[in-house]
């Protein structure tokens, strides 16, 4: 399904690409209850997913649905929270988890299989790119500041 890449750089992992649309108020939650499911590691991090800054989702309401038909097309403030999950991981088990803790009838869940890379340690470290051969910008954490 995806091209074999041959470097010395990274290596690569397939896996899914899991995107939920929340509302914002209730993205915490989602995004706790995937990684209760999942510790979302990418190389020597944990917890690595994305939230969208907020955004609008819009939908018109059935009249099949659990809710009333709406007449008109609602728009409710969203995040887009995005991770990376491993093909061995319990997809249904992460599917589960942000059903329960999700606040609509029918989220927004889009599953892509997708391929990551991971770095290969020790590989480019001198690069004058990487954040610790730089001046320090203000998104490193203090942890990180002084090695």
């Amino acid at each position: 399904m995806f091209p074999a890449l041959e470097t010395v750089r990274f290596e690569t992992e397939s896996g899914f690409l899991l995107t939920v649309e929340v509302p914002e108020e209730r993205a915490d939650a989602v995004l706790a209850a995937i990684i209760s499911t999942a510790p979302l590691t990418w190389g020597d991090y944990d917890q690595v997913a994305f939230r969208s800054s907020l955004g609008r989702q819009q939908f018109r309401s059935l009249p099949a649905g659990r809710n009333a038909a709406t007449a008109g097309v609602v728009e409710v403030p969203c995040q887009r929270l995005s991770c990376f999950l491993p093909a061995a991981v319990d997809l249904t088990a992460v599917l589960e988890a942000v059903y329960h803790a999700h606040p609509y009838e029918e989220p927004v869940l889009l599953v892509t299989p997708t391929l990551r890379t991971l770095h290969v340690r020790g590989v480019d470290e001198n690069n004058p790119n990487r954040f610790w051969n730089r001046p320090a910008a203000d998104w490193v954490p203090a942890e990180h500041r002084e090695r």
